[in-house]
């Protein structure tokens, strides 16, 4: 750990100390040079990244929050195009004050064909992951500012994993990644996996994952190996096929997935339009609960609503209790209906949106998964509510209403409200 944290120190302090080299060279349109250099910046901080001159400082590492590790503060980034067009580094060291545990990662990557952004990376990481939660290699490659769902997660397993992957754009509309981890999981709850007559507490995951992203209407700007949206699109999609191989590299389950999401939007005029978000997932074989599904729950296990007030996530069911549902299948719509903003004064327009969200889901071998309680989506789960945003500050108020096969007998318990937070650039 400490060998670890002194690699990533050095890397921050050589690659800052050259960000400091200052430029002599002159040049007589200093004035359009200053303008496009603003552009840039801008365009690099709307991706996450402060800019320096051979280093991006990555900003989702500066200060996040979680139920398990508190405040978790750190530092990370990777060196640009001005470092090296053919290869480059990248890493990040943070901390957990409510654990007392330092994580990080150190990695790097060699351009192997620039026509096609081809990248081959290496990487070694020691971190938190959300049990249930199923990421889309590509989605790595797109920021948000603010991630509301982290507040609340309590449910955390430890990765050691050890992973090459190679990137590359098929075309200009179409994004691919495919992975080969080797990953050491431990969850920090007590649970264990009983499969083969062997109850596992921790175990090892050989796995290969395939991603595509696919944007057919929407326009797109690839530079420094960033992508900038210059245009939404719609429909897009998003397909990814993960396979777990026992045997190879101590690896101790197979199993496979395959994940799914669309997003499909209709806008009517300009901030006025309904966007649809659909998600599924299926698991099969023999697949522990930290590789299974949760279908994006975002509602404290406290009793009163104020005490549940919280914030509000972008796609994510308000009602559900965390940890209340798994699933080895399972599919979730959400439905938006955003108004056109009411103008009300210059700086004063307070936006409505209307939501309704559906889940369905299920899992064969329940029995697998010990130590831990929580309910199946084989009925619908339903939720209807409204947001109110941008009263102040980007600020605003969301109510959520659960129905249907899963209400509730208390009726406050059915009952979410919470503030909201957009912020545009």
């Amino acid at each position: 750990m400490h060998k670890a944290a002194i690699v990533v120190i050095f890397f921050f302090s050589i690659t800052n100390i050259w960000a400091q080299v200052k430029i002599s060279e002159k040049d007589s349109s200093r004035v359009e040079q200053d303008s496009i250099r603003k552009a840039e910046f801008i365009g690099n901080l709307g991706n996450g990244f402060f800019p320096f001159r051979y280093f991006n400082l990555d900003l989702k590492y500066l200060i996040k929050y979680n139920q398990y590790e508190g405040v978790r503060t750190g530092l990370g980034g990777e060196t640009n195009d001005n470092f090296s067009e053919k290869f480059r580094l990248n890493s990040y060291l943070v901390y957990g004050f409510r654990d007392d545990r330092f994580k990080y990662s150190i990695g790097g990557g060699i351009r192997l064909y620039k026509p096609s952004n081809i990248w081959l990376n290496l990487s070694y990481t020691d971190d938190l992951q959300e049990t249930g939660s199923s990421t889309f290699l590509t989605d790595k490659r797109f920021f948000s500012f603010f991630e509301p769902r982290l507040l609340n997660i309590n449910l955390f397993h430890r990765h050691i994993t050890k992973a090459m992957s190679l990137e590359y754009i098929l075309t200009p509309h179409l994004l691919s990644e495919s992975q080969f981890a080797l990953s050491n999981i431990d969850p920090t709850y007590d649970y264990s996996f009983f499969v083969n007559g062997v109850n596992y507490n921790s175990f090892t995951i050989s796995q290969s994952k395939i991603s595509l992203q696919w944007s057919p209407f929407s326009k797109f700007n690839f530079k420094d190996d960033v992508v900038t949206l210059l245009r939404d699109g719609y429909p897009k999609f998003t397909l990814q096929y993960s396979k777990s191989f026992e045997g190879v590299f101590n690896g101790d389950f197979n199993f496979s997935k395959l994940d799914f999401r669309t997003v499909h939007q209709l806008n009517y005029s300009e901030q006025h339009f309904t966007s649809f978000t659909m998600v599924a997932g299926i698991a099969m074989g023999e697949t522990p609960l930290t590789h299974l599904y949760h279908a994006y729950p975002n509602n404290i296990n406290k009793q009163t609503i104020m005490n549940r007030f919280s914030v509000a996530g972008l796609n994510s069911f308000e009602t559900m209790f965390f940890n209340e549902f798994f699933s080895d299948r399972f599919s979730t719509l959400q439905v938006k209906h955003f108004f056109k903003p009411f103008e009300f004064t210059d700086r004063f327009k307070p936006q409505l949106v209307l939501i309704s969200r559906h889940a369905l889901g299920n899992m064969k071998n329940i029995d697998r998964h010990q130590n831990i309680n929580f309910n199946t989506l084989n009925q619908l789960y339903s939720e209807a509510g409204f947001e109110i945003n941008k009263l102040v500050f980007g600020f605003g108020l969301s109510f959520a209403y659960r129905y249907g096969s899963y209400h509730l007998p208390v009726f406050e318990d059915n009952v979410a409200f919470k503030f909201t937070f957009n912020l545009s650039i």
